[in-house]
């Protein structure tokens, strides 16, 4: 069967929510400190203490929300620990991550000063693994509350009077592990409990998260959702691409060969049916899809790069991920009614991150490109898409060898994003427009390929791999046959014309 695609103009599906494009930083390795936070008083280019070059980068892929402060490190933090003067905040071991201390300059008006920078929602996940009721309820009221209160005072003797707007709040964080290894049933009961307390004070209206399953833990969402889904807004969902066997044996970020390229490529295809399958036991319990599935830890997990300290996760970013980004993310556009905020991990020097920085220095990653090329999807209606792909062959066998998806703004413009995982041939692609009656469309394209499997950027080559225009497609009728590149990310910009 040749390959083609189908795309009905005409027919939309519902929209693509922004937060599907979300972030996620932890206190993790140079994630927070060096990546984000480098103190009033540093050489670099800093407002507030918050790099100035990393604000405008983020700012430029239009993050629409970002998560803090973990992952793990969330659930053994104590957010009093972080306000009040920095001098006199209290100092504490990192005991996830590296074993670092942690002076905890980076806290809760910090973190609220940059999501206002950038513009963006803040996603802020308590403490339900060695933390209390109290403490949770605290942490929301210091945030959120305008009234009279200890924690309304506390927060303007800190220099913040005004209340913030705070959306999401996670109610624990990976509660089946590293946050207090808890069986289903009993994390649904504390759930219960602790959101009790996440009030809604004045017109701040709260979405509260309930801690989802790992991966394909289909009886914690069957128990979550039988035994919670009246008390959540939505629920977590976490996957990690890890291309090799083990843990204690990931797979190289470079340097690997094809099998581990293709590996890795399968895996995270494997996202469709976790959220396939996943989605099946929430409609069970929420045919109306009240709450939203929340993939807010995802991407790929390699060994650390040679000579780093294991415990900061810090690993290269090269086309291979940004192969995955773009796959994955069309794989969250095709489930937009049911998932409804993503946060790639992480942003900044850890695991599949879109900036990596070395002391003044920052490159942009390919994964960053691809963010940057697919945010006009981001509140776009979502177009009907039918794809016949052909087959990427290796080893004996065979994943899908083009990955594909389309939305339409409230302008009319269309964009359809491509991705094709062949690493050794181009895949020529004919595309039919159906819907438009014969209206005559113009045509531009942005792609980001790679010459090898491993191509990166470093700090030596900041742009070996950068989007580039794209011209390699011909309009014949209704149909544009696109020519697209080995190991390429493709984004087609179809504007009708009036």
């Amino acid at each position: 069967m040749a390959q083609r695609v189908v795309l009905h103009t005409d027919i939309r599906k519902g929209t693509i929510n922004r937060n599907i494009y979300g972030h996620f930083s932890e206190h993790l390795g140079r994630c927070i400190y060096e990546g984000i936070w480098v103190g009033e008083d540093s050489p670099i280019p800093n407002t507030k203490g918050i790099r100035n070059d990393v604000v405008e980068a983020l700012k430029e892929i239009k993050v629409p929300v970002l998560r803090w402060p973990g992952g793990c490190f969330a659930d053994e933090y104590h957010w009093k620990d972080g306000i009040g003067a920095r001098e006199g905040r209290k100092r504490m071991i990192n005991t996830h991550w590296g074993g670092t201390v942690e002076n905890n300059h980076f806290g809760t008006h910090e973190f609220m000063e940059l999501c206002a920078m950038l513009g963006c929602e803040p996603y802020i996940n308590g403490n339900v693994g060695s933390g209390t009721v109290q403490e949770m309820s605290e942490w929301v009221e210091y945030l959120t509350f305008n009234g009279v209160s200890p924690m309304a005072e506390l927060r303007t003797k800190n220099g913040r009077e005004e209340a913030w707007a705070v959306k999401y709040f996670g109610v624990g964080n990976e509660n089946w592990g590293c946050g207090g290894n808890m069986r289903p049933e009993y994390y649904a009961d504390l759930y219960r409990q602790y959101q009790t307390y996440v009030r809604n004070y004045g017109d701040n209206r709260i979405h509260r998260i309930a801690c989802g399953p790992n991966a394909d833990d289909y009886h914690w969402m069957e128990v979550l959702m039988r035994e919670a889904t009246r008390f959540m807004d939505s629920i977590t969902l976490h996957y990690y691409t890890v291309p090799g066997a083990t843990w204690e044996q990931k797979g190289a970020a470079t340097g690997f060969d094809t099998a581990e390229y293709f590996t890795t490529l399968e895996k995270a295809l494997r996202m469709e049916e976790l959220v396939t399958r996943h989605s099946v036991i929430m409609d069970k319990y929420d045919p109306e899809k009240r709450v939203g599935l929340i993939v807010d830890e995802w991407g790929t997990w390699y060994d650390v790069e040679p000579g780093t300290n294991p415990g900061f996760l810090y690993q290269q970013n090269s086309i291979r991920d940004a192969l995955v980004a773009g796959l994955t993310l069309n794989i969250f556009h095709k489930h937009s009614d049911r998932v409804r905020m993503a946060n790639i991990a992480q942003t900044i020097n850890v695991l599949q991150a879109v900036i990596l920085t070395e002391g003044e220095k920052m490159l942009l990653t390919p994964t960053y490109h691809v963010f940057n090329m697919y945010k006009v999807h981001q509140d776009a209606e979502l177009l009907d898409l039918t794809l016949d792909s052909g087959s990427y062959s290796f080893d004996g066998k065979d994943i899908p060898e083009v990955s594909a998806s389309a939305s339409v703004t409230a302008e009319g413009v269309i964009h359809v994003s491509l991705c094709n995982l062949n690493h050794a041939a181009a895949a020529v692609l004919p595309l039919e427009l159906r819907g438009l009656a014969g209206q005559a469309v113009d045509i531009a394209g942005t792609t980001l390929a790679g010459a090898t499997i491993d191509a990166h950027n470093s700090f030596s080559e900041p742009e070996a791999v950068v989007p580039q225009p794209f011209t390699a497609f011909k309009l014949e009728g209704d149909t544009i046959t696109v020519e697209l590149p080995a190991m390429s990310v493709t984004v087609l910009k179809i504007t009708p014309k009036a």
